[in-house]
């Protein structure tokens, strides 16, 4: 992979005295994991979270994590490790972290306006496109305006958490990866940003289940928004979602 070096090992131990755990980072990173626990999206240890924190002596930043075998569902601050976003070594905290890690920090590397992934094993994803179905498709006004790029489909032959390497070829175009048979990894420039373009994700997957019994069942056909309209709220999404305030002059 590029930008890694022989030197180092993932998760090989090499604490830095002055990488220390911020306790807002902390605070969020298991405030918003408990939230997705909540809303019944945490699957056993699987799946995870990663939130990247800016540190002067780290050019790409540090990356807060869980460590193996620990849920999101569990997760509490003393769990908590910190690594570096090229090698993957643990600065701060004394636990490995999951195989998955890798993808995390692949997509921070390669997209430095990321600063937190998310990544779950989501029942009603997998049990829908298990099914035969090619793609989530939007039924919505929300969705596009949040998720902002056109998710990124990967065939269940492909595994980004063992074989980071064909990230690079389209992470740059998505800020949610859908893999068939695995579940979901949604991107965002905040953690609150990701959790909400995470539970617009599993709302859309919710919306397609029924839309599509629905019709099933009464013989009508379903309506899709548009590639068109998609585009017109991609490219809108942030004066949408995050309008700006205009101060009128006095």
């Amino acid at each position: 992979m590029d930008g890694i070096s022989p030197a180092y090992r993932v998760n090989e131990l090499t604490p830095d005295p002055n990488v220390a755990f911020d306790p807002k980072v902390v605070k969020d990173y298991i405030t918003y994991a408990h939230r997705l626990a909540a809303r019944g999206l945490v699957n056993s240890s699987v799946g995870g979270m990663v939130i990247r924190a800016a540190h002067p002596d780290y050019e790409q930043g540090i990356c807060y994590a869980k460590p193996q075998g620990v849920s999101l569902e569990e997760v509490e601050a003393e769990d908590l490790v910190i690594t570096d976003i090229p090698y993957g070594r643990i600065l701060a905290g004394e636990r490995a972290t999951t195989v998955g890690h890798q993808m995390n920090r692949e997509i921070m590397r390669l997209r430095p306006d990321v600063n937190c992934v998310i990544h779950l094993h989501h029942d009603e994803t997998i049990a829908f496109l298990a099914a035969g179905f090619e793609e989530i498709r939007s039924f919505s006004l929300t969705y596009g305006y949040l998720m902002q790029k056109p998710a990124h489909y990967l065939p269940a032959s492909i595994n980004v958490e063992e074989d980071v390497a064909p990230i690079k070829t389209f992470i740059a175009d998505t800020n949610c990866i859908i893999m068939r048979r695995h579940g979901f990894t949604v991107l965002g420039r905040s953690v609150s940003e990701a959790y909400h373009r995470t539970c617009v994700l599993v709302s859309e997957v919710k919306r397609n289940i029924i839309v599509e019994q629905l019709c099933a069942a009464t013989g009508r056909t379903p309506e899709y928004i548009t590639d068109e309209q998609l585009a017109h709220m991609y490219a809108h999404g942030d004066a949408v979602m995050y309008p700006k305030l205009v101060r009128k002059d006095r």
